[in-house]
């Protein structure tokens, strides 16, 4: 991509990219989403730095944002169809209650361990940075599309609930109040000082 400077060509090399990527994983009986990200994360910080115009990184970057509104537009609306489809049973609904924490802790400790092993080499975070960054983990889509892949059966219909909960959780409970878990960490941390 460094030798052309062609937007145009450019865009449809990161198409084919993602595309072939996603291709070649499946192939191999990997994860296609899996390596079509870390393909994604590739073209989106090298590439755009060493191999790209200004003009050029604009329009991938218009093109790319553009793809993403529209698979999320589709993709909640099938969110949107699936989810009457959804089991509601008690012992589900509880698997889904017990998840929400699960996620939580999992998350906290995904982050807790990395930074904590940062800050034994002086990297400078904050106290509150663990807590804000396991609250701020919102789930959505990807992890609803992830369980709506799955074959159908009974394990996929408890597994869908169980991902609707937490995902439902995430938005109203998480998003709704991540302002006011920043400002009161960001006190605790003030008064500290």
């Amino acid at each position: 991509m460094k030798s052309v400077d062609e937007h145009n060509l450019e865009v449809m090399i990161t198409l084919a990219l993602a595309m072939g990527t996603f291709a070649i994983a499946h192939a191999i009986h990997v994860s296609g989403p899996i390596a079509t990200v870390c393909a994604g994360l590739l073209i989106g910080s090298l590439g755009t730095r060493f191999a790209m115009s200004e003009r050029t990184r604009e329009h991938t970057t218009s093109f790319w944002e553009l793809v993403d509104e529209i698979l999320n537009s589709a993709l909640f609306l099938l969110i949107g169809f699936e989810v009457v489809a959804i089991t509601l049973e008690w012992p589900i609904l509880l698997l889904g209650l017990i998840a929400v924490p699960l996620a939580l802790g999992a998350r906290f400790v995904s982050i807790g361990l990395p930074v904590g092993v940062l800050k034994l080499f002086g990297a400078p975070f904050s106290q509150g940075t663990v807590r804000i960054m396991t609250w701020g983990g919102l789930r959505g889509g990807i992890s609803v599309a992830l369980a709506l892949s799955l074959p159908a059966g009974l394990e996929r219909e408890i597994l869908l609930t169980v991902c609707y909960i937490v995902v439902l959780f995430s938005i109203l409970v998480q998003g709704t109040t991540m302002e006011r878990v920043v400002a009161r960490i960001a006190r605790q941390e003030q008064a500290a000082v």
